[in-house]
């Protein structure tokens, strides 16, 4: 007997999930009375099934049968106290377009919370489901009001944001904050939306306002933290670095948030903060992996800003660094770069190598062994002697199998067989890394295998795709002059050859390097107009709008070539960085 009751529950069970799929179905599909009929079946069976008593109210209402709808509404609240079905009753009015009895029934059911704040969770679901934005920030609002341990800012900052309260909404968003810290960065995540990379809009003037007058109230950290993240959307890191400062002050812990500014401020271009805000951590911190990253970076920046003239000083502040803190595994990463100094910018390859290999004899892990031959292998590279530098990359994929850094020399195998002019082998090499667990090295394999791939049948003897590999060595040499000349006889000797946007391509980038922005710019236009149809177009785009927007003050004319690649060219590398450059110079949000 017991067995049988099982499996007629079980039945009973599986016919009314079936039921419920086919009344969904139908709902969905927009066959309302089919699912109507459906619904009212599986209500019989269930009448306290609030889905199925709301899935009919909808049917009814779907059909127009607003008196139907009102009836059987009438009739449960006859028997069931939920103020959810007093918000149902006051819809149903509204699309009767009886707005006072519709105003009285949202207002009974918001009085509710008065006696119970609980019932806000039934009666906001019902508001919000409706798009009865101003009634649900009432119950929001009045449910806080009676019970101090409800806290709907977040919900409350959405549904102002909705409502174009921006004001509201940021100081919502920001109680939230105050009171939940760990849900910062979702916060500002959602700040994001409303403001913009231009300091002077009008959201962005309000929230930095905003901000200021907490921090003047009631000084804490968070609003610190939400003033120098602001300022880093404006990109406007001198400003981020005070607020920054502010927070070192308090939490010394924090100094690894400013070096992460500074990181931001350098990839931005913005050389001078990033060095003042290295400098400080030079001068402030107590710890040795921190300032030895600040001394690098402080290199690094003072090496690309300098000429040859220069160049005895900053050999001397690298000399003074290894006297301060030693030549072991610790400082490796100042070593290595101070090879590539000698080697890339003195043209010293063979102090730089004498230095290296005294460095491999340190006490190091295969890691820390393999970026010291990475560099004596691109310094091979540098001096021609491709076949030296390949011994180095093949003994890291070797000892190191699979890893980024095995990729990474695979990498540069093929790179140094494409400049020695032996295409086929780094093809091979090539069309390994495509599949790359680095994006970064599969796209730049792909680059290349295409440059090789499209470039190699018309000219039997490879003429051309053998001298713009050399032009390639040669702006990996740093002799950037000579890169452009090469370039130049492609372009005036190898006129119909597929090789020529390239070439221009190439030397646009290298006229960028030596700001010859005029001549850069005269490149990237011959591409649009001459090749329209081919692979380098998006990058013409991007390049130019890039030129005109940061280096020729010309940001109207950026705009409608980021634009280009946003409605032209949606599978380019370049559309998510195009349609936010787009949207911040027309001042819409940044994401």
């Amino acid at each position: 007997m017991k067995i049988l009751f099982i499996l007629c529950f079980l039945v009973s069970a599986q016919m009314l999930s079936q039921n419920d799929a086919s009344a969904n179905d139908y709902y969905k599909n927009g066959n309302f009375e089919k699912a109507l009929y459906e619904y009212k079946k599986l209500y019989a069976q269930s009448p306290s099934n609030i889905n199925y008593i709301f899935q009919i109210i909808s049917s009814h209402q779907e059909l127009e049968q607003y008196n139907e709808a009102e009836s059987f509404l009438l009739k449960i609240m006859e028997r069931v106290n939920y103020p959810s079905f007093t918000v149902e009753l006051g819809y149903n009015y509204q699309l009767k377009n009886d707005t006072d009895k519709a105003n009285l029934n949202y207002q009974k059911a918001l009085e509710s919370i008065d006696l119970n704040p609980s019932n806000v969770f039934s009666i906001v679901r019902s508001f919000e489901s409706h798009a009865l934005t101003n009634q649900a920030i009432i119950a929001y609002e009045k449910a806080m009001s009676k019970n101090p341990n409800y806290n709907f800012s977040l919900q409350l900052a959405k549904l102002y944001g909705e409502q174009g309260n921006i004001e509201k909404m940021f100081v919502s968003y920001i109680d939230f904050a105050q009171s939940n810290p760990i849900a910062l960065s979702n916060i500002k995540r959602a700040i994001s939306e409303f403001i913009s990379e231009n300091g002077e809009t009008e959201n962005n003037l309000l929230l930095k306002k905003i901000l200021l007058k907490k921090a003047q109230l009631d000084p804490q950290i968070i609003w610190n933290d939400l003033l120098s993240w602001l300022f880093i959307q404006q990109n406007d890191f001198k400003k981020a670095f005070a607020q920054e400062k502010a927070i070192f002050s308090r939490q010394p812990e924090n100094l690894y948030k400013i070096e992460e500014l500074a990181d931001i401020a350098f990839s931005k271009n913005e050389f001078e903060t990033a060095k003042e805000i290295y400098t400080y951590i030079t001068t402030t911190s107590q710890d040795l992996d921190l300032l030895l990253e600040a001394h690098y970076n402080l290199l690094q920046l003072e090496t690309k800003q300098s000429t040859a003239t220069n160049y005895s000083t900053i050999d001397v502040a690298y000399q003074d660094l290894f006297k301060k803190y030693g030549t072991f595994a610790q400082t490796l990463k100042l070593q290595i770069a101070y090879a590539h100094f000698l080697a890339f910018n003195k043209n010293e390859t063979q102090k730089a190598t004498k230095f290296l290999e005294e460095a491999l004899k340190l006490p190091l892990t295969e890691i820390q062994q393999a970026d010291i031959k990475l560099e004596l292998g691109d310094i091979l590279v540098l001096q021609e002697k491709f076949n030296d530098a390949l011994i180095y990359y093949t003994q890291i994929q070797r000892n190191l199998k699979n890893s980024t850094l095995s990729q990474t020399a695979r990498f540069k195998v093929a790179k140094a067989s494409y400049y020695k002019g032996d295409f086929k082998w780094a093809e091979s090499q090539l069309k390994v890394l495509k599949a790359s667990t680095s994006q970064l090295i599969a796209n730049d394999a792909l680059d290349l295998k295409l440059l090789i791939t499209d470039n190699k049948y018309d000219d039997s003897l490879q003429i051309a795709l053998k001298r713009y590999a050399k032009a390639d060595l040669l702006a990996f040499q740093n002799r950037n002059d000579d890169a452009i000349l090469l370039l130049n006889t492609i372009l005036l000797e190898h006129k119909t050859e597929p090789i020529i946007p390239q070439a221009l391509f190439k030397q646009a980038e290298l006229f960028e390097e030596k700001a010859q922005f005029d001549k850069a710019q005269a490149n990237y236009e011959t591409i649009i107009q001459n090749y329209s149809d081919g692979i380098l177009v998006d990058d013409a785009y991007f390049k130019l709008a890039e030129l005109y927007e940061t280096k020729l003050n010309s940001p109207e004319k950026a705009k409608p070539l980021y634009e280009k690649i946003i409605f032209n060219h949606a599978d380019s590398i370049y559309f998510v960085e195009a349609r936010k450059r787009y949207r911040a110079l027309r001042g819409d949000a940044i994401n």
